[in-house]
């Protein structure tokens, strides 16, 4: 008796029932899949993007909006602050480095950072072609820039006023030229043009009163500090917010506040697809001991032929095995798709790409649970095997 071929025989002979107890489970398994990658691709982004930076200082208003504008790049600045009390603050004893950043600028969607050199390598990256800015308008873009622009070494761009693409303001007197272009790093910088603070004050030069610049008054967006030991995390946050005219914000606390608030909503999906999960065992339940109690009289005439129970035990697992196996090859199609899906508009909506992290683990597990599924489905199911009275049913007298 081949018991594969029969358990298939069994299911093609039901195919509606088979596709929504199919249907079902993949939509759970893709649903699960989806999520705890999502989870772990977004927190790892966002962790690794903030590369050591303990606090970041910079105009009063959200926390959190200063900490995805200056440091993520995701958000629109607060506000700016004076670069020379800036520096005076960035002197101070607990601090070991204290980058400035200036942002307002924009080139087809892709932010533009006035800084200095210890911003690129805050970030881990180096240059793969090119030079580092030695002019103003020099500019070094990040990989994901290049690359999607189409930009090299020596090519020449005007940017835009404001954080939004297709700005009707334009900088068509001083154009930017690309003098370096910085290895990929996966993280936020991928997505940055970088250049140096005077390149940002000169491009707004023409919003200053009078015909003159006084650099006394420039301004930046943020300051980007670390911290020399921890006594700087325990006192300068709240002396500079109770203290000064800036506010100082700790990014790992605010992201921490910021994964609290989305787990909210992951954890809601990720009790749906339980549910989606539970609903689809029921449904292998009903579906294998239909075929049970259906196919009594299939199944009798089997052991007559000399099959021991064990064997008929066989051909409702077997069937059941195959129902989660199409439904998890299904489920891993389903999640790999929404997964590029979402990818894909982070790039377009945030330009910034993302990658899937390895979640072999994951497959695993979610294997292992899907088997635990079918053999607590298939247990409950062969009980009417046990009861099973051969003569009775074969002479229809049951």
């Amino acid at each position: 008796m081949n018991i594969l071929k029969l358990s298939y025989k069994n299911i093609v002979t039901k195919p509606l029932q088979t596709f929504l107890t199919v249907l079902i489970l993949s939509l759970s398994i893709g649903l699960l899949l989806g999520v705890k990658q999502l989870n772990k691709v977004f927190e790892s982004q966002l962790q690794q993007s903030l590369n050591g930076v303990d606090m970041v200082v910079g105009a009063k208003g959200s926390p959190l909006q200063l900490v995805l504008s200056a440091v993520l790049h995701i958000d629109n600045p607060t506000g700016n602050i004076s670069y020379k009390e800036a520096q005076k603050l960035g002197k101070n004893r607990y601090i070991k480095e204290a980058i400035p950043v200036s942002i307002g600028d924009n080139y087809k969607g892709y932010k533009i950072v006035g800084t200095n050199e210890s911003f690129i390598k805050l970030h881990k990256t180096t240059l793969e072609s090119g030079h580092s800015f030695e002019k103003t308008f020099d500019v070094i873009i990040g990989n994901a820039v290049a690359k999607n622009l189409n930009l090299k070494v020596g090519d020449t761009f005007n940017s835009s006023h404001g954080m939004l693409e297709n700005a009707i303001e334009s900088h068509d007197n001083h154009p930017l030229k690309v003098v370096g272009i910085l290895k990929p790093t996966q993280n936020v910088i991928d997505r940055l043009i970088v250049t140096n603070l005077e390149s940002i004050w000169h491009l707004h030069e023409h919003e200053e009163s009078g015909d003159t610049h006084n650099h006394e008054d420039d301004e930046i967006t943020a300051l980007l500090v670390q911290f020399k030991n921890k006594m700087g995390l325990l006192r300068l946050p709240r002396t500079i917010n109770k203290n000064t005219q800036f506010q100082a914000a700790l990014p790992k606390y605010e992201l921490d506040k910021l994964f609290q608030f989305t787990a909210i909503g992951t954890k809601a999906i990720t009790w749906i697809a339980f549910a989606i999960l539970f609903v689809s065992g029921i449904s292998m339940f009903v579906s294998l001991y239909r075929m049970v109690k259906e196919k009594a009289k299939e199944l009798a005439l089997i052991r007559t032929y000399g099959a021991s129970r064990n064997k008929l035990i066989q051909l409702v697992f077997t069937e059941g095995l195959l129902i989660g196996l199409f439904s998890f090859i299904f489920g891993i199609v389903i999640a790999t798709f929404s997964l590029q899906a979402i990818i894909a508009l982070v790039k377009e909506t945030y330009k910034q790409q993302i990658y899937l992290l390895e979640y072999s683990q994951d497959i695993f597990e979610m294997f292992l649970f899907i088997f635990g599924i079918i053999i607590l489905a298939t247990l409950l199911a062969i009980q009417p095997i046990f009861n099973m009275d051969i003569s009775k049913i074969i002479s229809n007298e049951n």
